[in-house]
């Protein structure tokens, strides 16, 4: 496997890029050069467009790295040719066809069902007064609020956008399960890591644990980069 010093970081849906930020300051620590792409979560294909634009430009091979709906768009987006390994982060791991709203169409059962609001002009949100417990448990009460207030509207046409070619069938993945996620069930998020042949790794923490434990998740990436006990 080719040396990756690029990592390219790519947010999920109600949220912006600036949850990296831990994790941005772990990698660059260690010398990796770090993108964080602002992808606007209108719609699969405009977000895909949005990551392509950084990989475009990048110098040499990158680790693409999803969380959540981020999974999506890695998924599709990891086909381009600067991409030699895949992340997922308590990620959505579609396979072809598939999209977030069929894959938590059927959810099992007793599993928690995440606080989404009924669609607003053809934008979801959470409901705020109850972001913390969904989202955000493992983060200080203050930081959760602001997350919820803050919130990225996610547009429907991103829930429904479908796969075409799933980039795992033909690269390494990674994936970090979230034992105490409350949004995407940690027994959904094993069988999607099961399915890719993914090297999995498990942490407590809740959906938003690449912000709670952005120590683990670099640690993560960092094994896709150096291609440790990867499926390909």
């Amino acid at each position: 496997m080719a040396i990756i010093r690029n990592i390219v970081l790519v947010h999920g849906g109600f949220v912006d890029g600036s949850g990296w930020q831990g994790v941005h300051e772990h990698l660059t620590a260690d010398g990796y050069r770090v993108h964080v792409v602002q992808n606007p979560t209108l719609s699969l294909a405009g977000d895909v467009a949005a990551t392509h634009r950084i990989l475009d430009a990048l110098d040499g091979p990158a680790v693409l790295v999803g969380h959540s709906y981020g999974g999506v768009v890695i998924t599709e987006a990891g086909n381009h040719a600067n991409v030699a390994a895949l992340a997922y982060i308590a990620a959505f791991a579609p396979d072809a066809g598939e999209s977030v709203d069929t894959l938590i169409a059927d959810p099992p059962p007793g599993a928690p069902v995440p606080p989404i609001l009924p669609p607003q002009d053809g934008f979801l949100f959470l409901d705020r007064s109850r972001f913390a417990e969904s989202f955000a448990a493992d983060l200080p009460a203050a930081q959760a609020a602001f997350m919820a207030d803050s919130q990225v509207p996610w547009g429907v046409e991103a829930l429904a956008g479908a796969v075409s070619a799933p980039a795992w069938r033909g690269k390494p993945a990674w994936y970090l399960v979230s034992t105490e996620d409350r949004m995407i069930p940690p027994p959904a998020q094993r069988a999607m890591a099961e399915r890719t042949g993914a090297t999995v790794s498990e942490t407590p923490g809740s959906h938003s644990v690449y912000v709670s434990r952005p120590a683990v998740v670099a640690d993560v990436i960092i094994q896709a980069a150096e291609g440790r006990n990867g499926n390909a």
